[in-house]
């Protein structure tokens, strides 16, 4: 999604169509929200259906936005997104059965629940870099909990954004599910609007837009950002297994990935063997020569031109101030084209500490203690995910213990990202809230908590006013108890 802050005016015709598609949403909603658990499934079957059906165009558009292989693409989009369909409808009916709680003395002849109703309206606002996975995802949440949806793709994927439109064309009429597409003034319209949740995925610097527009109406917010995901290699590591998986993570999308491997904070002991490794498992994974490197079918390209200048001007910039190429550092810009690169001794005054890459550069960085690491990692804002390589228990659980960010990959780079049985999303300047799941399901719900009393109860006026007489207020003294 492109920046919010200088967008010209929109065209009075799309502005006309997004407000009576909203309000047609809005009135939509009540009958929405009544579907059942089955009817909700079966909504889900027919989306999965028509991603199936429509494979092969998938594959071309990815193929044309990001020249991404259909390997990838069904390792990174097609099968996240249908396993999150199939998850959700294996457990759905369970999501949604009301959770009976206990109550306290004081209201006994009582009883407690928790409902699950949907949000409303919603606005899910998704990224360029994973233009699938991104949108359908949180998309099969919102449709699980019973919401009506906008869907704003990021304008920089046209091509999947056109398979996409098919899609829920086939599978929703527009008062239930509805896609608008363009650029920063399509946002900001939509952000105008008194939604009552949103779900954006991007960058820091957006989101913080996104929530300001979201406080004008006190819509609830999802934010999935990013930021500069650190890995730690403990001497006692597999270094092998560390290379490959940060290579494989690193490489993935050409690093345009929010949960990539940013940098490297190795043992000093380690620090020579490690990058060996990796130039190693680079070559074993796309080509021995950088000619071969880049003619494979296995990288992906920059997004757009304006991604590859300010990847490249990173790099440049690291390079110019001190910083040592120890892997690749070609670049290509008329295919948008950055090899799998490798730096070492990079200066801290060097832009590419600042913000996060979202490209194939990889930073290293020795360590002498634990220590050490961990306040290196605690100085920078809060990171989407930590990924520790380590075969000391102890360690494992200090570094765990003594940092903060979304989640953690222990011995692998990733996969905590599939696994729908926790909880994916950042904290503080990485994101607020959480999805996938059961997870994704309660961030598109409202749990609404009810108390049923019965309807005759002895003494009903114990607890009403006047409070007067020595043993009601000594009877009233012993209730705070039992609070």
């Amino acid at each position: 999604m492109s920046s919010l802050h200088t967008a010209p005016l929109i065209s009075p015709e799309l502005k006309s169509d997004i407000h009576r598609v909203f309000s047609l949403q809005q009135q939509h909603q009540y009958e929405v929200a009544r579907s059942t658990a089955q009817q909700r499934i079966t909504k889900l079957r027919r989306l999965s259906d028509a991603i199936l059906s429509h494979r092969s165009d998938i594959e071309a558009a990815l193929w044309a936005d990001l020249r991404k292989g259909p390997t990838e693409v069904s390792v990174s989009e097609l099968g996240v997104v249908l396993h999150e369909i199939r998850h959700t409808i294996k457990h759905l009916q369970s999501w949604m059965t009301p959770k009976r709680v206990g109550s306290s003395l004081t209201l006994f002849r009582s009883h407690s629940e928790i409902v699950y109703e949907p949000k409303g309206v919603c606005l899910i606002l998704s990224p360029w870099n994973f233009p699938l996975n991104l949108a359908l995802d949180p998309l099969v949440s919102a449709i699980a909990a019973g919401n009506t949806v906008i869907l704003k793709p990021s304008e920089f994927a046209p091509n999947c954004n056109a398979v996409i439109r098919k899609i829920l064309g086939e599978c929703f009429p527009p008062g239930e599910v509805s896609l608008f597409e363009g650029d920063a003034t399509v946002a900001q319209e939509l952000l105008s609007l008194p939604f009552n949740h949103i779900f954006f995925t991007g960058s820091p610097q957006v989101g913080k837009i996104v929530m300001r527009a979201a406080a004008e109406h006190l819509a609830s917010v999802t934010l999935e950002l990013g930021g500069k995901s650190p890995v730690l290699v403990d001497k006692s590591a597999n270094l092998d297994a560390a290379a490959a998986k940060i290579v494989w993570l690193k490489c993935m999308n050409a690093g345009q990935t929010c949960i990539a491997p940013d940098y490297v904070l190795v043992h000093e002991s380690l620090h020579d063997a490690l990058l060996e490794k990796m130039k190693t498992k680079i070559q074993q994974f796309y080509g021995k020569t950088p000619a071969a490197i880049k003619q494979g079918p296995d990288l992906c390209r920059m997004i757009q031109e304006r991604h590859f200048g300010r990847v490249k001007s990173l790099l440049d910039d690291a390079v110019h101030r001190g910083a040592t190429i120890v892997f690749g550092g070609e670049t290509d810009e008329s295919e948008r084209y950055i090899a799998p690169t490798i730096l070492t001794e990079i200066p801290e005054e060097a832009k590419i500490w600042e913000e996060e890459i979202f490209g194939p550069v990889l930073l290293i960085r020795k360590y002498k203690t634990l220590e050490q690491a961990i306040g290196y990692i605690n100085g920078k804002p809060k990171a989407l995910a930590i990924y520790l390589f380590s075969g000391d228990s102890r360690l494992t659980d200090k570094v765990i213990a003594e940092t903060r960010c979304g989640g953690v990959t222990v011995n692998d780079c990733g996969p905590h990202f599939y696994n729908s049985e926790l909880p994916f999303g950042g904290s503080n300047n990485s994101g607020i809230g959480k999805c996938h799941g059961e997870f994704g399901f309660l961030e598109f719900t409202n749990q609404r908590g009810v108390l049923y009393q019965a309807r005759w109860m002895p003494n009903t006026d114990f607890f009403l006013p006047p409070y007067g007489g020595k043993v009601r207020q000594w009877m009233l003294e012993g209730v705070v108890k039992w609070f």
